[in-house]
């Protein structure tokens, strides 16, 4: 793992020193840099050493030193595609840097190297020959990378905190950017916290000309669900067999490390998964780590625990008491350079911590349910789809006036937390089903926050695009392609990324591997959604791995108790610190609410809280909005 940054035109090395050292938590192992003044190219990078220690020092140059590399990530066949370009002539100094084994696909396959990798990663490569700067970024976008232009300067980092290092960039925020935001919870799509400054998309490669600094943006891989009706027995097994092998696989390439390796566990189906195929895949000792809570709606470390000796892991639990919440805020969002509210952030930030205490790479279980439609509303798609035909909207808002009057509770998926989320998507239409439901502020309470006005429609538009064009017209199967291609990319692996990042530590995510993927997305949704029953089809392949009540049990969901810290004051959002225009005082009045017991508003107050408190550490120099959608390169 590595933090990588750089830029093309105006600039000192010390700029370059300074946009590197942002990113010194990701690399804390190493740090290089390729200063090159004719061109002018400046790249950094900061290197957390999982493998070839001295083989991966990079900046990475060819042999004739045309070609140079910055990369971060990780390629699993890096095994494969090495003894594939031996035999095409190519030598290599390193024993086993996959680094190097990009920079020779490159050198041998161009552009088209990336259909070749198996692994994550943001990379950017300089061509000196054909004057040109390329960067990429893995399928699923597990790693970061932002770019932006400003006049005669282009620049790039893993992090947007680090642009903000430049002297030659003025970076203002971005009024769209923080309006999404506060409507998903995450930057959705390409956009950041800074006008101007964008994300480039998930299996993207862009292609900068040196010359004029002109751009050209290229996709190479875009999940797809292919849609497909056999869900007989005969294809059940089918299936199963084939997802089974294919995670077993997956398993067995990501547990090659020079660094030991452990695997989060939180007592669900999907880590349970990936340690029991890591128990049938090697012969070496498996070390576990899980969080408790003391909140019982919220504690899954018996599970963890069960699981952990079903497979002879040796587990670790950290409980998260209360007083260990303001600690954790105030490490967590004075080094975050973006909000981010999902609301697993401090359990899982602890966790890190507990993990690289032992460990350097971890193996965790994410995608699962976001791939294989394991979330509650893929429960709610059929009962949304009856009450939008069979129930006018004045119904709808008599049941949620009803509903109201259940009294709010603080646990974990209670019954009127789900009531609420699933009325909140009633009325606007199947493509903004999933993201209100999973949205931590209402449309009219982000009205109410703003003053003004919303668009849904500009909002959520990714939502929209991801359900508009997926091949299926079935609910489950075009939810599966906003779940794929939105929400995991950009809520789930950022909060992956950027929470292990902060304690050096590399997490691995099995569930994304391309042979697998290529399976998963062409399971018919009637085997991932069978009846009630959610991941069907991962339930069924993992059946001669793990016991039946691991496989079975209740759903919690990895979370925190937020509700019940809000209320007793452990977590203390700031109306004061939120940007530009936005009323603080519709704030002061949710959380007065909340905090009598009166409502529910655990999601919307945790929301702005994160904002509230990247606000707080921001560069004096950026707080100024910008309205207009951003302009990016």
């Amino acid at each position: 793992m590595c933090g990588i940054t750089g830029f093309v035109g105006q600039g000192q090395r010390r700029d370059l020193l300074a946009m590197t050292g942002a990113l010194s938590h990701r690399g804390p192992d190493q740090e290089g840099y390729y200063l090159d003044s004719e061109l002018p190219v400046f790249l950094g990078s900061r290197r957390l050493v999982i493998r070839d220690t001295e083989g991966g020092v990079q900046p990475l140059a060819s042999e004739d030193e045309q070609t140079w590399l910055i990369f971060n990530g990780e390629i699993y066949n890096a095994a494969e595609l090495r003894e594939q370009l031996q035999q095409c002539g190519h030598r290599f100094r390193s024993q086993a840097s996959d680094s190097e084994v990009v920079l020779h696909a490159y050198r041998q396959w161009g552009v088209d190297l990336f259909a070749h990798l198996n692994g994550m990663w943001a990379l950017a490569l300089l061509d000196r020959k054909r004057g040109q700067l390329l960067l990429s970024r893995d399928p699923f976008g597990q790693k970061p990378l932002y770019v932006t232009r400003q006049g005669s300067l282009f620049a790039f980092a893993s992090e947007p905190g680090a642009l903000t290092q430049h002297r030659g960039l003025d970076l203002k925020l971005s009024e769209l950017g923080l309006r999404k935001y506060c409507a998903h919870g995450y930057f959705p799509g390409e956009h950041s916290l800074y006008h101007g400054v964008r994300k480039l998309p998930p299996g993207h490669w862009l292609r900068l000309n040196l010359n004029d600094l002109e751009s050209q943006q290229h996709c190479y891989w875009r999940y797809r669900i292919e849609p497909q009706g056999d869900c007989s027995e005969t294809a059940a097994e089918h299936w199963a067999q084939q997802l089974r092998e294919r995670l077993l696989n997956s398993v067995r390439r990501r547990l090659v490390s020079d660094a030991p390796v452990g695997f989060f566990l939180s007592g669900g189906l999907d880590s349970s998964a990936i340690i029991a195929c890591a128990a049938a895949a090697t012969t070496q000792p498996l070390r576990s780590f899980s969080i408790g809570f003391s909140e019982a709606s919220f504690d899954e470390s018996e599970e963890a625990l069960r699981a952990a000796h079903a497979v002879g892991s040796t587990h670790r639990v950290k409980v998260f008491s209360k007083e260990l919440v303001e600690e954790l805020v105030d490490e967590i969002f004075k080094r975050l350079d973006e909000p981010l509210s999902d609301s697993s952030m401090l359990s899982f930030y602890l966790l890190c911590r507990e993990a690289r205490r032992d460990v350097k790479v971890a193996l965790g279980g994410d995608a699962g349910d976001e791939l294989l439609a394991g979330y509650a509303p893929f429960h709610a798609l059929r009962f949304a789809g009856l009450a939008e035909q069979l129930l006018p909207r004045p119904i709808h808002r008599g049941i949620s006036a009803l509903m109201s009057r259940i009294p709010p509770s603080h646990s974990n998926m209670s019954t009127r937390f789900k009531i609420d989320r699933a009325m909140r998507g009633l009325g606007h239409g199947a493509a903004l089903w999933n993201p209100l439901w999973l949205a931590p502020v209402s449309p009219p309470d982000l009205e109410e926050l703003l003053g003004e006005p919303i668009d849904l429609e500009e909002l959520y538009s990714e939502a929209i695009e991801a359900w508009d064009g997926c091949e299926s017209d079935h609910p489950v199967d075009r939810s599966l392609e906003f779940y794929g291609r939105v929400f995991l990319t950009d809520d789930i692996l950022v909060k992956v990324d950027r929470l292990s990042m902060l304690h050096g530590l590399e997490v691995r995510s099995p569930f994304l591997d391309p042979e697998l993927i290529d399976c998963i997305r062409r399971i018919p949704h009637g085997l991932k959604l069978k009846g009630s029953t959610t991941k069907y089809i991962l339930k069924r392949a993992v059946a001669p791995l793990l016991p039946a009540d691991i496989i079975h049990r209740r759903k919690l969901g990895f979370s925190a108790p937020l509700g019940s810290w809000l209320a007793q004051g452990a977590l203390r959002p700031d109306p004061d610190n939120l940007p530009g225009s936005w009323r603080s005082k519709a704030l002061r009045q949710r959380l007065q609410r909340h905090r009598s017991g009166h409502q529910d508003h655990r999601l919307l107050l945790w929301n702005l809280l994160a904002l509230s408190e990247v606000m707080r550490h921001q560069p004096s120099r950026t707080i100024s909005t910008v309205r207009p959608a951003a302009t990016v390169p």
